[in-house]
């Protein structure tokens, strides 16, 4: 799939989402790093990060070599290795080394670096056990996992009332479902270790537990106040369906329902009085991939609001509502609004 002379933001985010659905996502791997080599981004700042991108698709497609060339180029186009956008190009440099063999101390070296983004970065939890989990280091991902699980629970509860007890839960702010704090992706990244490793249930398992519970309750309770507004276009709805069924309660068991939950959800907000509505275009691939990242279920509630608030974030996933009657319809069906989704609402 060849790319545009120049690549914006809109151009990443999409090729993010498609490129190992591509027949050839190597090809697209190249692609981007010659238009960040090149000079040939629309945002020079883009350059570490579309650069990153070629390499985790190299690293997927087990082309380690290119892999490990697109993550030093990605890091030498940051600002700084300290750069807050780095760090998953360095755990993802980290892991091709793990898996390039002989290079081990090297990984950790980089690994060891990134350890203090634990207690600040809500991703870090997850690229760093999973580069761990790659060099075959899991136990040392635990040990890390839970150290800074200690260290935030009681840093949260002495701000609260005083050393942290150990019969009293700790404070843990959980957030809101759909950008929970950097304490609830620890405790899950520290669940999902101990039970890869066969560890007895602890208390900070239950904790886990407990909060994620706690989270796909309110994700609920705010899913039915309001629509999270993913549309999903047909051919990906047809795919979103036959890999995960049990969305059809949530999305329509089939895609004219799918567009008429919308557009009556959309007719709600404006009734209550808001503005600049509009609905956000999904993929399959990208709830998967963000799933992943999360560990967690695509199905899961509190996944797919995580992933509907990454992709509402994106102006490029944005499709404007209403559009005028005798516009096409927002849907892209190529009919006229007025002769396809606008009645929808009312039937």
């Amino acid at each position: 799939m060849p790319t545009r002379e120049t690549l914006t933001k809109a151009d990443l985010a999409e090729l993010r989402r498609s490129a190992l659905g591509t027949a050839n996502p190597l090809g697209v791997a190249a692609d981007v790093a010659e238009a960040a080599e090149q000079g040939r981004l629309e945002d020079p700042d883009d350059a570490g990060d579309a650069l990153t991108l070629a390499a985790e698709i190299a690293e997927i497609r087990a082309r380690p070599e290119a892999a490990l060339r697109y993550a030093e180029q990605a890091l030498a186009a940051y600002p700084s290795g300290d750069d807050p956008r780095a760090g998953f190009a360095r755990a993802l440099r980290a892991r091709v080394l793990f898996r390039a063999g002989g290079r081990d101390d090297e990984a950790m070296s980089e690994l060891t670096a990134l350890r203090p983004l634990l207690l600040v970065q809500p991703d870090a939890p997850a690229y760093v056990s999973a580069a761990l989990d790659a060099g075959g280091r899991s136990a040392t991902a635990e040990t890390w996992l839970s150290e800074a699980v200690d260290t935030v629970l009681n840093e949260r509860a002495t701000a609260a009332s005083g050393p942290a007890s150990t019969t009293i839960d700790p404070v843990v702010d959980l957030g809101p479902p759909d950008a929970p704090g950097v304490a609830f992706f620890l405790l899950q990244q520290r669940h999902r270790v101990r039970r890869n490793l066969n560890l007895p249930h602890d208390r900070q398992d239950d904790l886990a537990d407990r909060l994620e519970t706690q989270l796909v309750r309110r994700a609920e309770e705010r899913r039915d106040a309001e629509s999270d507004l993913l549309f999903w276009p047909r051919a990906e709805f047809d795919r979103l369906l036959a890999e995960y069924p049990a969305l059809a309660e949530v999305y329509g068991p089939d895609w004219d329902a799918h567009r008429g939950r919308l557009e009556t959800e959309l007719v709600r907000l404006r009734g209550a009085g808001q503005a600049g509505l509009g609905v956000f275009g999904a993929t399959v691939a990208g709830l998967t991939a963000f799933a992943g990242r999360r560990g967690g279920d695509p199905a899961d509630v509190a996944v797919r609001a995580g992933y509907a608030a990454e992709v509402s974030a994106r102006p490029s996933a944005r499709i404007a509502w209403p559009p005028e009657r005798n516009d096409a319809c927002w849907c892209g069906s190529g009919l006229k609004y007025k002769k396809d989704c606008l009645p929808r609402s009312r039937s």
